[in-house]
């Protein structure tokens, strides 16, 4: 695992003082390495803040896997690059890359057989960079695809 902190790349459109757009390429490059929850391993973190929500970009590294852990809060998980797993309580194992996302909600879970929540991790040779979107609010209870 690299102790060198990522950088990864945007493009920002944005709107100069006589109205016209321009576009400008950026990179978050403001990480550090934490664990996003009790019993998940340390990933790189970039948190960005604003109105009830957090805002943050991870990179897991090539072979991270964080082991059973509920998401701290719920959340939006989006990949921007390579691929990752996450695997339920249930059995079920879901890949997902660039195009897919999931809203992470297993708070509240009970223990059973050494499983709590999920645990997910990076799928095949390259990072996966994912943009994480924390709401502040309550998670639900025997509510799937509450967002349709």
């Amino acid at each position: 695992m690299s102790d060198t902190p990522p950088r990864v790349p945007y493009w920002h459109l944005w709107t100069d003082a006589a109205g016209v757009s321009h576009q400008t390429r950026c990179a978050l490059n403001h990480f550090v390495m934490a664990a996003m929850g009790a019993g998940a391993a340390p990933q790189w973190q970039g948190t960005r803040t604003r109105d009830g929500m957090t805002v943050m970009v991870t990179v897991q590294p090539v072979g991270w896997v964080g082991e059973w852990h509920e998401n701290p809060k719920p959340q939006w998980i989006i990949p921007l690059s390579g691929r990752w797993f996450v695997e339920s309580m249930d059995g079920t194992v879901v890949e997902m890359g660039p195009g897919e996302f999931s809203l992470g909600e297993d708070q509240n879970t009970r223990p059973t057989n050494g499983r709590r929540g999920h645990r997910s991790g990076t799928v095949g040779d390259a990072p996966a960079v994912l943009m994480v979107v924390q709401f502040d609010a309550l998670p639900t209870i025997d509510q799937p695809c509450r967002f349709s």
